[in-house]
């Protein structure tokens, strides 16, 4: 699963513009690995037109093997090619997000 966030762990509202996510690996329900990435999504937003920059982030997710998306927002074009790359996406969450994860996969 890969969430925005922020330094201090809080879930970032922006997800196209993250400069951050966490990857976390969920097995048996529970978060098995938990790693950080500085993405500068927010600063690489403008380079190039939506077009690349989602292609940037769909060749991220692919490369880490993500298989869930949560985020507080993202745009519908964003939602639209997460589906079409048959993610599961969870909208509208906030807070903790290490906590965040661990309900979702308790829910999964």
């Amino acid at each position: 699963m890969c969430i925005p966030v922020t330094v201090s762990g809080e879930v970032e509202p922006r997800w196209g513009k993250a400069p951050r996510v966490a990857l976390a690996t969920v097995e048996g329900h529970q978060i098995a690995d938990w790693t950080e990435e500085d993405v500068h999504w927010d600063t690489l937003h403008d380079e190039g037109g939506e077009g690349k920059h989602h292609a940037r982030i769909a060749r991220f997710l692919m490369d880490h093997h993500v298989t869930d998306v949560a985020a507080n927002h993202m745009g519908p074009g964003m939602e639209r090619m997460l589906g079409s790359m048959r993610l599961k996406v969870y909208l509208g969450v906030e807070g903790n997000a290490r906590a965040v994860v661990e309900r979702l996969a308790k829910e999964a």
